[in-house]
């Protein structure tokens, strides 16, 4: 059983945020967890480079599936290194960061971003926030942080340490104080793709967006997330996005001839010895592990050339929910 870390408060709400930063930047480094105040809720982060850091992210919130994150970074030119602008994105960014917007991108395809990160879209959310805590921890750690809202998912969006403090305690490493927040209400996002598409209302209000680009509606289904602090999928995002070319298979006993096969644990398949190739998501039947290796498996797989990909089965406990409601978005009718 895996040891639940010591949660630790540190103060900086009375002074200059750079010893923190440095503290924080530390434990994200290592793999750890970081709440921490932005202008809009107070973030819980992970090191968006890492599929195991994001993977304990999503097992400390409890978060039901593995909707897409929002990746904060320091300044513009580091999301220019994430995703691709066009000129409505250009004039956005240019009027509102640092600040609480959010815009969905196209992802490079040289993003270092973990796939888990973006549920394995071809898309990207980005975020330059405003709170000087925020920025100066994105500046020490020098890549992109993930930032949910650092509660349990489903709870209150948390807008100070204590509200964090009381859900998050003996989950994650460290709790950056820097008192209340001051919107209190997480980011607008904005999807620019085709042309700009409000997502989800938030702190920065569509009159002032409207000033510089028109924006239409996204459709009821992508635009209701199922926790507020969950990133609403792009216009178009339905459960296809997740599918591989290579059909899966869920639940698989044995591996026909020709298939692939996305294995789980320790225990033997018979027919492995003839598939086209093989990934374990975790020999060892980490579901941590498991998550942080799922999209990346898959799209290898998907490589391999095999018209089907034969999955073992998952145990549906704890992240094993998720990794159990995107294999069968993966394997759902193409539509």
């Amino acid at each position: 059983m895996t040891a639940q870390p010591a949660t630790q408060v540190l103060d900086a709400s009375e002074g200059a945020p750079d010893a923190a930063a440095e503290q924080a930047a530390r434990t994200l480094a290592a793999g750890g967890l970081v709440a921490f105040p932005t202008e809009t809720v107070y973030g819980l982060g992970a090191d968006a480079t890492s599929g195991a850091a994001v993977a304990r992210l999503y097992d400390a919130k409890g978060r039901p599936a593995f909707n897409p994150l929002i990746a904060h970074v320091a300044d513009t030119a580091a999301a220019r290194a994430l995703a691709r602008f066009d000129p409505a994105a250009e004039k956005l960014a240019a009027a509102f960061w640092p600040g609480p917007l959010t815009l969905v991108l196209p992802r490079l395809a040289d993003c270092p971003v973990a796939e888990l990160a973006t549920a394995g879209l071809d898309t990207i959310a980005v975020r330059v926030p405003s709170h000087a805590i925020a920025r100066a921890i994105l500046v020490a750690f020098g890549r992109p942080v993930v930032a949910p809202s650092a509660n349990r998912s489903g709870h209150v969006s948390p807008t100070t340490a204590q509200h964090v403090l009381a859900d998050l305690r003996g989950r994650i490493e460290l709790i950056v104080d820097g008192g209340g927040t001051p919107m209190g209400l997480e980011s607008t996002i904005i999807a620019c793709l085709d042309r700009p598409v409000l997502l989800r209302p938030g702190a920065l209000p569509r009159a002032e967006i409207e000033r510089l680009v028109s924006l239409a509606e996204a459709p009821r289904a992508a635009a209701a997330p199922a926790d507020v602090d969950e990133l609403p999928m792009a216009p178009g995002a339905l459960a296809s996005h997740y599918a591989p070319r290579a059909r899966p298979r869920l639940d698989a006993q044995r591996v026909e001839r020709g298939e692939a096969l996305l294995a789980f644990g320790a225990q033997p398949v018979e027919g492995t010895a003839h598939a086209a190739a093989v990934l374990n998501l975790s020999p060892r039947g980490d579901l941590i592990e498991a998550a942080a290796n799922l999209f990346s498996h898959l799209r290898a797989l998907d490589g391999s050339g095999a018209a089907t990909i034969a999955v073992m089965p998952v145990p549906r406990t704890g992240l094993g929910e998720a990794i159990n409601d995107r294999l069968e978005r993966a394997a759902a009718p193409r539509q």
